[in-house]
C-alpha cells in the first residue's frame, strides 16, 4: 500500500543538523521541511501545519523559548525541542511553554526518532478516535498514513490526505470550512471555499461508492463537512 509521509518541520540554524537530520527523517518515512530562522519556521507553520515540529532554542533572530510560545498560538501538534541548552531550568521552561519533549544536543538519531514516534502516537490518542478507521470496504490507518478500499491502496495527494485526516478527526462532528482551510492550506486561505469544494469532490470520487450521493463525506450546507464512519 502507498503511504503519505508525515511532514516534520525542522527549525534550526545549523546547516550540519539539516544535513544529518533531514536524510534520517526521509529514510524513516517522513518528509523533512527545513527552516533556518524563527521567521521561516513560524511562516511554514502557519502556511501548512506539519504533523510535528522540531525546534532549536538557539536561533539567530529570536530566542527559541519565545518562538515556542508563539508557535503554540498557531499550532496544536507535537513540538520537540532540540537544543544544546542542558540546564534543568531551560527544560522546565520549554515544557511549561507547551513543548512535548526535550532532546539535548548532541543527540542520537535513534532516540530522537523514538521520541518523535511517541509524540505522534500521543497526538492521535488525545484526539479520542481510533488510529484505524473502517467504513465498509474503506480503511484509513492514521498512524501508517494509508488508505485502502477492499485491501487495495487508494492513492491520494498530500493535500487530499490532509483534508481527509481533518475530517476523520472530527469524529462524526461537522468541521467548518474555516477549520479545514486553515488546517490544510493555512490562515491565508480561509475564504477559499470554492477551492475546498474541488478537493472534497476529488475525495468523494476516490472514497464514495456513489460520489453523486455521498454517504461518508457529508455536506452541511453553508457550514462545512462531516465524515461518517459506519
Amino acid at each position: 500500500m502507498s503511504a503519505h509521509r508525515p511532514r516534520i518541520l525542522v527549525v534550526d540554524d545549523e546547516p550540519q543538523i539539516h544535513r544529518f537530520l533531514g536524510p534520517a527523517l526521509e529514510a524513516n518515512g517522513y518528509e523533512a521541511i527545513r527552516a533556518m530562522t524563527a521567521a521561516e519556521g513560524l511562516a511554514a507553520l502557519s502556511q501548512r501545519p506539519p504533523e510535528a515540529m522540531i525546534l532549536d532554542l538557539g536561533l539567530p533572530d529570536r530566542d527559541g523559548q519565545d518562538v515556542l510560545t508563539e508557535a503554540r498560538t498557531l499550532y496544536s501538534g507535537p513540538i520537540l525541542i532540540l537544543s544544546a541548552r542542558d540546564r534543568e531550568t531551560e527544560k522546565i521552561e520549554a515544557l511549561d511553554r507547551g513543548a512535548d519533549d526535550y532532546v539535548e544536543k548532541p543527540f542520537g538519531i535513534g532516540e530522537l526518532l523514538a521520541r518523535l514516534r511517541a509524540a505522534l502516537r500521543h497526538t492521535i490518542a488525545q484526539s479520542g478516535i481510533s488510529s484505524v478507521i473502517r467504513s465498509g470496504e474503506l480503511e484509513i490507518d492514521l498512524i501508517g498514513r494509508r488508505v485502502s478500499r477492499d485491501g487495495a491502496a487508494v492513492r491520494l495527494s498530500p493535500r487530499e490526505y490532509d483534508l481527509l485526516t481533518k475530517l476523520v478527526e472530527g469524529g462524526g462532528k461537522v468541521v467548518t470550512h474555516r477549520q479545514l482551510l486553515t488546517a490544510v492550506w493555512g490562515p491565508a486561505h480561509v475564504d477559499d471555499v470554492a477551492y475546498l469544494r474541488v478537493f472534497v469532490g476529488h475525495l468523494r470520487q476516490k472514497l464514495e461508492i456513489d460520489p453523486a450521493s455521498p454517504h461518508r463525506i457529508v455536506t452541511e450546507p453553508g457550514v462545512g463537512y462531516r465524515f461518517i464512519a459506519e
